[in-house]
């Protein structure tokens, strides 16, 4: 996919840098030299996918903790939503400009940021891909749950509740990240080799808005009136599921989701949601900073670094190694 670049998307850009980045007590930090300020403290600069929901502040809370065991500084930064794909290609191209020691990046579209990559590569500044991977081979290491398994999961999860037959649809939050589209074919695999009598819908795409997912919601309801179960692939698309069947009145579906944050917490104990997929973005957020920081000393790295999930539901909510994973 070409790189394009809108200039009526820069000064919205800019405004969004402003209004998002943070990071580390110096995470004003970033000069050129990959260094900080007078300290010379390697600076990480993270560009996620987004900084609306709970699971990225989960992320910054982690890479946080670890910048600060490591010596490093950081910047983390993500466009208004998980739909602003140029607005997040000008942050990456900000972040670049700073001459950071290395940079994480969750990518909202996974080869549109190749010009960029290759920019990172020929200025020889480490890249950490975390959360979605990037069609390219130039991050030294992916930290993310293995997200086809994890959508597994829940597919299985909601075949059993629903025994095995009727129609299920899908909100996904978008189809050109690799969470994506992992999470989206995970679910539609398991159903189709393993739950021949349920009928899957066509995956519908909310951009992870919850005010868009819960519209498509209430339209699949209104369309399939036989449905039984409804998956939401991450925060956004599952919180948006819950509020789009409770505004549309309709019960007795089971919904399953991605991700937590308290509405899902809440909808789970209630018991209007049967359970979700709960990542580590805490871990997550420590093993960007982490690789970072072996890939600056010039550590090698796994390609991929599975960091884990678990199915949660009503039965072990409070377990204490669910609760450690949960953010609200």
């Amino acid at each position: 996919m070409q790189f394009r670049r809108f200039g009526t998307l820069i000064t919205a850009a800019a405004m969004a840098v402003a209004l998002s980045a943070c990071g580390s007590s110096s995470s004003n930090s970033g000069a050129g030299g990959g260094s900080a300020g007078g300290g010379g403290a390697p600076s990480i600069a993270i560009v996620s996918k987004g900084f609306q929901h709970q699971f990225w502040q989960a992320v910054k809370k982690g890479a946080e903790q670890e910048a600060q065991k490591e010596g490093a500084t950081i910047t983390f930064v993500g466009p208004p939503t998980e739909q602003d794909v140029e607005q997040q290609l000008t942050m990456l191209t900000n972040a670049l400009n700073r001459k950071p020691a290395a940079i994480g990046f969750a990518a909202l579209d996974s080869r549109s940021a190749a010009p960029l990559l290759q920019q990172a590569q020929s200025e020889k500044i480490p890249v950490i891909a975390f959360d979605s991977g990037v069609d390219s081979d130039i991050p030294v290491t992916t930290a993310a749950t293995d997200n086809k398994a994890a959508a597994a999961e829940a597919a299985k999860h909601l075949a059993a509740a629903i025994g095995g037959t009727g129609q299920v649809a899908m909100v996904v939050h978008d189809q050109t990240s690799r969470s994506g589209i992992d999470r989206r074919d995970g679910f539609i695999e398991w159903m189709k080799a393993n739950a021949p009598g349920i009928q899957l819908l066509p995956p519908q795409y909310g951009g992870g808005d919850q005010a868009k997912s819960a519209d498509i919601t209430k339209s699949i309801i209104s369309a399939n009136p036989g449905l039984k179960g409804i998956y939401g692939s991450n925060e956004g698309s599952a919180t948006g599921v819950i509020k789009g069947v409770q505004e549309s009145g309709k019960t007795g579906l089971a919904i399953v989701g991605f991700d937590s944050g308290k509405a899902q917490i809440d909808a789970i104990q209630s018991g209007a949601m049967l359970g979700a997929i709960t990542q580590n973005p805490i871990g997550i957020g420590e093993q960007v900073v982490a690789s970072a920081m072996k890939a600056i000393k010039g550590q090698s790295l796994p390609k991929v670094i599975d960091t884990g999930f678990y199915w949660y539901d009503k039965t072990n909510i409070s377990d204490p190694k669910i609760a450690a994973v949960l953010y609200q």
